[in-house]
């Protein structure tokens, strides 16, 4: 809360990517409970609406949608423009919209590696052009992308997922020092496996493939987690709020893990 009353984020307009469930629900929630309007934008028009009903109530803040496929750079273009229109120029971007898939590499095809690479890069080069010469103008910005442990480190059988997110974390790192001199950052989110609808797909792939139960899929994920455990989703959510605060100026080209212990570069 700032002097005077209003909240940190009330003057700022934040877009979500993947923001109708799971992290990027938890993400949209916690920066409208900074007073920041909120932007969610995924395929999904019917989640969009159920998250966007429930923020806009519980937090009285404005919320936009826009159902895309945040792989066509044409939809994207379309999209962030709509936002803009019904609450300001983006000044937060949180590229979250992800997808994660197992697969060999040599059972990993050319269309495969395509949609890991469009999904989980991709959409946030086309999300973040779109955006970031009004940041520039207005000399302040906060693009945060949620990467995930994966690339930070190998794992086997998500040679795509773990390509992707390299890359992803790449751009973080060079966009932040071509920004550096500006009022934008730029910072990438490293989440370990963290309880959501993704990582119950994974758990129900583990069962399926190995015939382990429920409980001896999870514990294989969360082995790799010094704590022993699933992250949850507000717990990404607010990192993320705080690299979207004023006080975090100085936090740009980072990536910060959060998982446990499971990762410390």
């Amino acid at each position: 809360m700032e002097p005077g009353g209003e909240l940190e984020l009330a003057r700022h307009h934040a877009v979500v990517t993947g923001g109708g469930r799971g992290i990027g629900a938890a993400i949209a929630e916690s920066l409208a409970k900074l007073g920041a309007s909120v932007s969610l934008i995924s395929r999904n028009a019917e989640a969009l609406e159920a998250t966007a009903s429930r923020i806009g109530e519980n937090h009285g803040v404005k919320v936009a949608i826009a159902a895309a496929d945040l792989t066509d750079q044409a939809a994207v273009q379309k999209a962030i423009p709509k936002v803009a229109d019904a609450l300001g120029p983006p000044t937060i971007l949180v590229n979250n919209a992800g997808v994660a898939v197992s697969s060999p590499f040599l059972r990993s095809d050319t269309a495969f590696w395509r949609k890991l690479l469009d999904t989980d890069l991709m959409a946030a080069v086309y999300c973040t052009q779109a955006v970031l010469p009004a940041m520039l103008e207005s000399n302040w910005g906060r693009i945060i992308n949620i990467a995930s442990t994966a690339g930070l480190s190998g794992y086997a059988y998500i040679t795509a997922y773990c390509a992707a997110k390299h890359a992803l974390i790449g751009l973080t790192r060079a966009l932040a020092m071509e920004t550096v001199r500006t009022g934008v950052t730029v910072n990438a989110v490293c989440p370990g496996y963290t309880e959501t609808d993704m990582t119950t797909h994974s758990v129900e792939n583990i069962m399926q493939k190995t015939h382990r139960t429920r409980e001896e899929a999870i514990s294989s994920l969360v082995s790799r987690n010094p704590q022993g455990r699933l992250i949850q989703p507000s717990e990404v959510a607010d990192t993320v709020a705080w690299l979207s605060r004023d006080n975090a100026a100085s936090i740009t080209g980072q990536c910060i893990v959060v998982a446990g212990g499971e990762l410390m570069p």
